[in-house]
């Protein structure tokens, strides 16, 4: 499904389910965070996004109905800040889970329902199945509208791009389990927190699966090539496809892949330097 990704514009995906994007365009947010507002007579809000006083504003004057409840996927900044803020405004609950420790978290949002895997939150309106899917951050959290089969999965899965994962919060072990546990789902659409909704789910995640199971296996086939290297080392060989500019945060998700080969007993760190085991 293509659809027009300006902020500020309010898309009707389906009758119920409304998209706001937010005003924060960038190279980890694509054309910015998407809000969703579901329901018409009593409305819950997912991921309010950053606190910017126009996006909130916009997201109270354009809900069908009142807000009564906010929904979070995960507490990274782009995702969680406004919360409290919208709360303040219109008195609704805050549901999902608290942030973990570390940074680039959202210490403000502080849920007054803490939700948990296999919680179902209903209305009078929908119903909203909980998936714990930790991997990007330990605390995200994915919502299947069950009457539609949408899951909507905030940076979990995202159009246009993969996910960094950032040790030590996130963990890729926990990432592809998580997207494994997905395929038991009766899904017909995903909806992510940045970008279009992806109309072939099994084959999204899939996808992602295997891209991920790919790059382990360069980093396998680097760490052969190149024994005894740092991460600094390492990065080119096995991200040369992509642009020097993303070496940050590829960085990161090298280290998580490493980790994981690490908990697989296939790789060990010695001080700065990485070997395989056998």
């Amino acid at each position: 499904m293509e659809t027009d990704l300006a902020a500020g514009k309010l898309v009707e995906l389906a009758p119920g389910v409304n998209r706001l994007i937010a005003p924060n365009p960038g190279m980890m947010t694509g054309p910015g965070t998407n809000t969703y507002i579901l329901g018409d007579e009593e409305v819950a809000v997912i991921d309010p996004g950053p606190v910017i006083d126009g996006h909130i504003d916009l997201i109270c004057d354009l809900a069908p109905g009142p807000i009564k409840w906010i929904l979070v996927t995960h507490t990274h900044p782009d995702h969680s800040p406004a919360a409290a803020s919208l709360a303040g405004r219109t008195g609704a609950e805050r549901l999902g889970r608290p942030a973990p420790d570390g940074q680039h978290q959202d210490k403000t949002f502080n849920p007054d329902r803490i939700l948990d895997d296999g919680d179902i939150f209903q209305t009078a309106e929908f119903e909203l199945e909980v998936i714990h899917t930790p991997g990007h951050a330990s605390n995200h959290l994915c919502y299947l509208k069950n009457e539609s089969g949408w899951l909507i999965t905030g940076d979990h899965i995202i159009n246009g791009s993969t996910v960094v994962i950032d040790p030590p919060d996130g963990n890729m072990s926990d990432y592809l389990t998580s997207l494994e546990s997905l395929m038991d789902k009766v899904l017909t659409a995903i909806v992510p927190g940045h970008g279009d909704p992806i109309d072939s789910p099994y084959e999204a995640i899939d996808w992602i699966i295997n891209h991920r199971l790919e790059r382990e296996a360069k980093v396998v086939a680097e760490l052969e090539a190149h024994p005894n290297s740092t991460i600094s080392e390492l990065l080119p060989h096995v991200y040369g496809d992509v642009h020097e500019r993303l070496y940050g945060v590829a960085k990161r998700s090298l280290l998580a892949h490493l980790l994981k080969l690490d908990d697989d007993k296939s790789a060990k760190q010695e001080g700065d330097h990485w070997n395989l085991t056998r």
